[in-house]
């Protein structure tokens, strides 16, 4: 049998040294700045956040690879390995549809696409967990069933310090950006599993409100089980360490560790987004 290639996004927020380790092969997204477009990995999140806030009130756009993109891809490694192509969640990005074609261009090829219905930690919990079952054997029926366990258990949950950036993406109407800006609300988002799309928790005036929210969510969730955390920020390393304080202070831990998001997620949130992907650590074990 061949060896197992996993190709994911960088929207899975995977840090270099762990693809490095894991073999993961990353497929480009895209930030389209008025001056030209540029691959969002080629970007540190400082950087990008520098050139977010200078383009006020304007706002870059973003893009997905190509099916020709993918197929090219899927060619250099399929000859050698399976592949096992795991993406953001089709209810956020257009990114597994193109996937899905590119796999379509070279059917004599063995390229399975998987869906994570996630994004960012939750979607890097997939990934992982694949990469690490593919070095030590595991069969592609034996993967997905895990990445299946992994995605019904995975919670990703955040909080803006503004709605400004989703406003001015066109992510949420006009009516609400203006309401939130009057008011100050921070909403609590999630991803839902039932159709892997944005779904609101709740919302608050004030961060260290919508942290307590976020905390007791996961709590209500999860409850003793011992669990992988992930507190995720785009450039709010003061609103990271409280949330890490609240969680450890209140959840039965494993892991515990603060993560960037990707700059092409930070395009629709800003710098001020701060959330937590969540698993229970028995589904992120077990592999050998």
């Amino acid at each position: 049998m061949k060896p197992m290639k996993i190709v994911t996004d960088c929207a899975a927020d995977i840090p270099a040294a762990e693809r490095e380790e894991l073999g993961i092969i990353e497929a480009p997204l895209y930030i389209q700045f008025p001056e030209g477009e540029v691959n969002s990995a080629d970007l540190t999140p400082d950087e990008f956040y520098d050139r977010l806030e200078a383009m006020r009130p304007a706002i870059p756009s973003t893009a997905q690879p190509s099916s020709g993109t993918f197929a090219d891809l899927y060619r250099k490694v399929a000859d050698a390995a399976q592949v096992l192509s795991i993406h953001v969640s089709s209810g956020l990005s257009g990114t597994i549809n193109s996937a899905r074609m590119g796999a379509e261009q070279i059917k004599e090829k063995v390229v399975n696409v998987v869906d994570s219905m996630t994004l960012s930690g939750g979607e890097r919990f997939q990934v992982l967990a694949a990469a690490r079952a593919a070095q030590k054997g595991w069969s592609v029926e034996a993967i997905l069933e895990r990445l299946d366990k992994i995605r019904q258990n995975t919670e990703v949950i955040y909080t803006l310090e503004t709605l400004e950036y989703l406003a001015r993406g066109g992510r949420i109407g006009r009516a609400q950006a203006l309401l939130g800006s009057v008011l100050k609300i921070k909403p609590i988002i999630h991803v839902d599993k039932a159709d892997g799309k944005y779904s609101t928790v709740g919302k608050t005036r004030t961060i260290p409100q919508a942290l307590e929210i976020i905390t007791e969510h996961i709590q209500q969730i999860y409850a003793d089980k011992p669990l992988w955390v992930s507190v995720m920020h785009g450039r709010f390393a003061d609103g990271a360490e409280e949330l890490k304080k609240s969680l450890a202070g209140r959840l039965n831990i494993a892991k515990l560790e603060i993560l960037r998001i990707s700059p092409v997620l930070g395009v629709h949130t800003g710098p001020g987004i701060v959330g937590a992907a969540v698993v229970p650590m028995e589904l992120m074990e077990g592999f050998g």
